[in-house]
C-alpha cells in the first residue's frame, strides 16, 4: 500500500528545512543561522531516533520556554509517529564548507586539510551563538576578528523630494518639458517617485556594573555602525550620559574603543537609566537627534532609581522617534523573564524586544534595525 504522507519523498534535508520554516511561520525567531546550526545538530545526532530530532532541534531554534508548546505541536503536525525511520539512521550530508579559517592567509589547501577546515568553521559558528560575557581572552579576541563581518544597513524614510522613475505617479513637468522639445510633437511620457534617504539611528549603551562584561562588544557593534552607516550617533549610560560619536570615528576598533574608554568617566558604575534617557531628550533629543529616528537600548534594565522615572523617559523617547528598539543581553537566555522594575517599566513603550548577547544576536540586531 502506497505512502500517504507527504513528507516521504523529501530529502533528510528538505525534510528538516521545512521544519524550520514551518517554525517560522508559527511565530518562533527562527533566523537563517538557526536553521544551519540545527542542520549541523541534526547531522550528528543522526536521524535514526525521533528523540535525536526533537532535541536537536529544541535546542537550536526556541528562544525560551515560552516557545516550547508553539514547539511541540509544529513538530506533531510535522513528524507525527513515524515520520521519521526508527531502526536505522538517515544521516545528512554537511554542507561543503567554504570558509577559510580566520588566521589563515593562504589559498588552495590539500585534501588532508578539510577535516580542519570544518572543525574551525564549525568552532568559529560555535562562537557566533556564544554569550561575549562568558568568553575567555582568546575567544574574546577571535569574536573581536568577527565584528569585521558585522554589515549594519541604515533603515530608510521616504524624502520629500521626488526622482525620476520608470513608472508610477506622471510628472507633469518634464512630459511638458519633453513635448515642448519635440516641438509639440508626442513624446515619452516621464514618471517620478517619492526618494529616499536613512534614518538616523541613536545608539544608547548601558555601561554600568551589571553590564560592563558586555560593553567591550557593545562598543565594538557601535563602532561598526558609525564606521558602516551615515548618521549613526552613540551615547553611553551609567550615572551620566557621554557623547563618544567621535572617539568611535577611529578606523582600527581596538584605537576606537580605547579613545571611547578614555571619554566615558564612569565605567562599572551605577544605573540611572532614568535620568540618562532624559539628559539624551533635554539636551539632543528635543532639537531633532531623536525625531524620527531608530534609537537602540542596551541595558538589562537595572535601575537605581525608581522605575516611574525611566517609564516616563521612555515614553517621550517612543513619543519622539520613529521606533525604539531595546536589546537585553538575558533575553535571548532560557527561561528569562523580563520582571525587572527597569524592564516593566520600559516595555510598554518599546517596539522591538530582543536579545544582545552573542554575534548571532547582534546580527539579527542589525536585521531589526535595517527594517524598522
Amino acid at each position: 500500500m502506497p505512502s500517504t504522507d507527504p513528507h516521504d519523498d523529501l530529502e533528510p534535508d528538505e525534510l528538516l528545512l521545512g521544519f524550520a520554516r514551518a517554525l517560522r511561520a508559527a511565530g518562533l525567531a527562527v533566523t537563517a543561522d538557526r536553521e544551519r546550526t540545527f542542520l549541523l545538530a541534526a547531522a550528528t545526532v543522526g536521524m535514526g531516533e525521533r528523540a535525536h530530532v526533537y532535541w536537536a532541534g529544541r535546542s537550536t531554534m526556541t528562544s525560551t520556554p515560552a516557545d516550547f508548546p508553539a514547539y511541540d505541536e509544529i513538530f506533531e503536525r510535522w513528524f507525527g509517529g513515524e515520520s521519521i525511520p526508527k531502526g536505522r539512521n538517515v544521516d545528512i550530508v554537511r554542507p561543503p564548507v567554504r570558509q577559510a579559517p580566520l588566521d589563515s592567509g593562504e589559498g588552495e589547501g590539500s585534501a588532508d586539510d578539510t577535516d580542519t577546515l570544518e572543525a574551525r568553521a564549525s568552532a568559529q559558528e560555535v562562537l557566533r551563538h556564544r554569550d561575549v560575557a562568558t568568553l575567555d581572552a582568546a575567544d574574546r579576541a577571535a569574536a573581536a576578528r568577527l565584528f569585521a563581518s558585522l554589515a549594519p544597513r541604515a533603515p530608510q524614510r521616504r524624502a520629500r523630494r521626488h526622482v525620476r522613475a520608470t513608472s508610477g505617479t506622471v510628472d507633469g513637468r518634464a512630459t511638458l518639458r519633453e513635448q515642448l522639445r519635440r516641438m509639440g510633437e508626442p513624446g515619452r511620457v516621464h514618471h517620478r517617485r517619492r526618494g529616499v534617504r536613512p534614518r538616523r539611528i541613536v545608539l544608547l549603551i548601558d555601561v554600568s556594573g551589571s553590564m560592563s562584561p558586555y560593553a567591550d562588544s557593545l562598543l565594538r557593534l557601535a563602532h561598526a555602525f558609525v564606521r558602516a552607516v551615515p548618521h549613526v550617533e552613540v551615547f553611553t549610560m551609567g550615572t551620566r550620559l557621554t557623547h563618544v560619536t567621535r572617539a568611535l570615528t577611529e578606523r582600527d576598533p581596538d584605537r576606537a574603543l580605547a579613545a571611547a574608554g578614555r571619554v566615558v568617566p564612569d565605567w562599572s558604575g551605577g544605573t540611572r537609566l532614568g535620568d540618562s534617557i532624559g539628559a539624551f531628550l533635554d539636551r539632543w533629543g528635543r532639537r531633532g537627534m531623536a525625531r524620527g529616528s531608530v534609537v537602540v537600548v542596551f541595558s538589562d534594565g537595572w535601575e537605581r532609581d525608581g522605575p516611574e522615572v525611566l517609564g516616563e523617559q521612555m515614553r517621550r523617547l517612543a513619543a519622539l522617534s520613529h521606533r525604539v528598539v531595546w536589546a537585553n543581553p538575558h533575553r535571548g537566555k532560557a527561561g528569562y523573564e523580563p520582571v525587572q522594575q527597569g524592564i516593566v517599566a520600559a516595555l510598554p513603550h518599546i517596539d522591538d524586544f530582543v536579545a544582545g548577547h552573542s554575534l548571532a544576536a547582534f546580527e539579527q540586531l542589525i536585521e531589526v534595525v535595517s527594517r524598522a
